[in-house]
């Protein structure tokens, strides 16, 4: 059996990471936790945040202005991703299924273990403030 180390710092991390709906990176994570922890280091961040992601804990939903964001829900769901401000929008209701899953694998001969699926555009805020055409 794998042991695994218990950390206060990780434990705090995917805490946080669970109580946000924000899909944040690993500088606001950081900048989220050092007041807690002093000590703690941008380093030891990236370490814990992939370890969590190994570990299945957290997931990575994609990079954005050249930082990956993380979600700490691990259930199955779709995000979207605002190309113009970087806002990601958990798509629940959107995802493919375990059918689709499933009829996917059967009719190209794979065994899915696992699906992402991500939707890029502009959201609802960028699309307004965007100059209307003129026609």
């Amino acid at each position: 059996m794998n042991n695994i180390r218990t950390s206060k710092k990780r434990d705090a991390m995917l805490a946080l990471l669970r109580s946000t709906h924000c899909h944040p990176g690993a500088d606001w994570v950081y900048h989220e936790m050092r007041t807690q922890y002093p000590g703690l280091s941008l380093g030891t961040v990236y370490r814990n945040l992939n370890h969590l992601c190994e570990r299945g804990l957290i997931q990575r939903v994609g990079t954005v202005d050249g930082q990956e964001r993380y979600d700490g829900v691990t259930a199955p769901h779709s995000h979207f991703i605002c190309n113009r401000c970087g806002t990601i929008l958990d798509l629940p209701e959107h995802s493919p299924g375990q059918d689709w899953l499933e009829a996917a694998g059967v009719q190209y001969g794979f065994r899915a273990e696992g699906c992402e699926f991500t939707v890029r555009g502009l959201c609802r805020d960028c699309l307004s403030s965007q100059p209307k055409a003129q026609t």
